[in-house]
């Protein structure tokens, strides 16, 4: 066992484990909160062979870092959970998390035990996490007006991304985007020759199999394979004999035969998750039958939800024609885009489905620009589930306060940690007023004595003048979600981080030789 840190004397050492800790994931934050707000400058990434990044995105600069510090990778979970939870905040989370590391470790180094600010930490953050949710102002649905301002802000203030957004919602409707399992920056594309773009449909970004391609725009039955769309085969070892390779012959003699069903039912528009046959290529071909093999599982069951197919296996098509009509689903506009290289699925009879493009003039611009409106698209979702709050570190200041009174009232020393908590809540607001030019401890005072005076929580500082400002007037408001998570998880990862006593480096396995 190689121990990294020797025990000369405990405190000390204790000490010197945290504090690397905390230097580790202050670089990590130094990396990201510049990005913060609507004054956030952009950082450019570039890799080993030259190539760039040049993103406003917390969660891409997280991930693309070359990190190999245990504990600055913690902190990078917590972006990763962040956007795979709710798919924005991330730098809000991160910037969070570092905040209470550096509170946190402050606390300890004072002589407070650390298991004293840890369980600190966890009351005050549960107890945040109950005043945010009490501010939490419900969107009407799809028309709300704030929908938009939410988009626009996630969106770092692209009108027309904000607009396609919004848009697309409306579409889908309120109902869709309040799904569980549905993901409505997964609808988002991007493409370097397009204009932006809604369309009431899919987008299948793929290239048709089909030889001739040039389809004119049709309707079509719609028939979709869970495997490949070839003749059922036998086993290689049965092939090797006559008996073997009779039936093999059988099987592709009923597979031409099959293939005649497809004119019956007018099939239009086959997809499968695997290859397809040579013959089966050409058959559709010669009957104008758009052919997309190996999509992939996911896109193929939002084709079937739109279309209303069922997709079936290979074998299904020995079904009786009258059957196998029952597994086809419909499609009122079918046709292959050569410029943008995918399939235009629209008019299905299903459930509802939307595709929104995103362009730009280079592939790295439109790369930010994806990524942008991906960020605006999972803001709008979050606040059709879990409503709004006011936006600019606003509400993080009023539950601040809070948060403050109610650790006047916790006897023993957990107090420490629950103050730890309502520093770091000012965190947000205060990295804004760097961004933006301003001195912070002044503007955050003043947004404070402000709200304390009106008894509002909703007054922040106006990045542009410097001035207080109502955020709900303004329309700067944030996804209730993002702040939420971004919380609970900075909260999980500072309680990790501070119990760091000892880094111990583990043996290697050894190979067998």
């Amino acid at each position: 066992m190689t121990q990294l840190k020797t025990n000369g004397h405990d405190g000390e050492e204790a000490y010197a484990t945290l504090l690397n800790n905390a230097n580790a994931i202050r670089a990590i934050c130094s990396a990201v909160e510049g990005t913060l707000g609507p004054k956030g400058v952009d950082t450019m990434l570039v890799g080993a062979a030259g190539e760039v990044i040049i993103t406003n995105d917390g969660v891409t600069i997280l991930e693309k870092m070359d990190v190999t510090h245990p504990a600055a990778r913690l902190l990078i979970q917590v972006a990763r959970s962040q956007q795979q939870q709710v798919g924005d905040g991330t730098t809000t989370a991160t910037v969070l998390a570092g905040a209470l590391v550096s509170e946190g470790v402050a606390q300890v180094t004072r002589g407070v035990p650390v298991a004293k600010v840890v369980r600190g930490i966890q009351e005050g953050v549960s107890e945040a996490l109950k005043l945010l949710a009490g501010r939490i102002r419900q969107i009407a649905g799809v028309d709300d007006p704030l929908l938009y301002r939410i988009a626009y802000i996630a969106g770092r203030e692209h009108e027309d991304l904000a607009g396609l957004i919004v848009q697309g919602a409306k579409r889908l409707g309120a109902a869709k985007l309040r799904e569980e399992h549905f993901r409505f920056s997964d609808v988002v594309l991007s493409h370097s020759r397009a204009a932006n773009e809604v369309w009431p449909g899919l987008l299948i970004q793929k290239k048709p199999a089909n030889a001739q391609i040039d389809f004119p725009p049709d309707t079509a039955n719609v028939l979709l394979f869970q495997d490949a769309f070839e003749p059922e085969a036998i086993d290689e070892e049965a092939l090797m004999t006559d008996a073997g390779f009779q039936k093999q012959m059988q099987l592709r003699e009923q597979f031409r035969a099959m293939l005649e069903k497809l004119i019956s039912l007018r099939v239009g528009f086959v997809a499968s998750e695997r290859g397809i046959d040579p013959e089966a290529e050409q058959f559709c071909t010669d009957h104008g039958i758009l052919l997309v093999q190996r999509m992939p599982r996911a896109e193929l069951r939002r084709l079937a939800e739109y279309t209303g197919a069922r997709p079936i296996r290979r074998s299904g098509l020995r079904k009786p024609a009258a059957e196998l009509a029952g597994y086809l689903g419909y499609a009122g506009h079918v046709a292959y885009d050569e410029r943008l290289e995918c399939v235009r699925v629209a008019e299905g009879k299903g459930r509802a489905q939307v595709s929104i493009v995103v362009g730009a003039s280079t592939s790295e611009i439109v790369g930010e620009r994806l990524r942008i409106a991906r960020d605006a698209a999972s803001a709008v979702q979050a606040a059709l589930r879990g409503g709004c709050l006011p936006g600019g570190g606003a509400a993080e200041l009023a539950a601040a306060h809070e948060l403050e009174r109610h650790r006047e009232t916790v006897q023993g020393m957990e107090g420490f940690g629950i103050a730890a908590v309502a520093q770091a809540l000012r965190k947000p607001l205060s990295q804004m007023i760097v961004n933006a030019g301003y001195n912070p401890l002044e503007k955050v005072e003043e947004a404070k004595a402000a709200q304390i005076s009106a008894g509002s929580d909703s007054l922040g500082i106006d990045c542009d003048t410097g001035a207080v400002i109502d955020m709900m007037e303004h329309g700067v408001v944030d996804p209730a979600q993002v702040k939420l998570h971004a919380l609970q998880a900075a909260g999980e990862v500072a309680s990790a981080v501070l119990r760091i006593h000892t880094v111990i480096k583990m043996r290697q396995p050894r190979s067998e030789e």
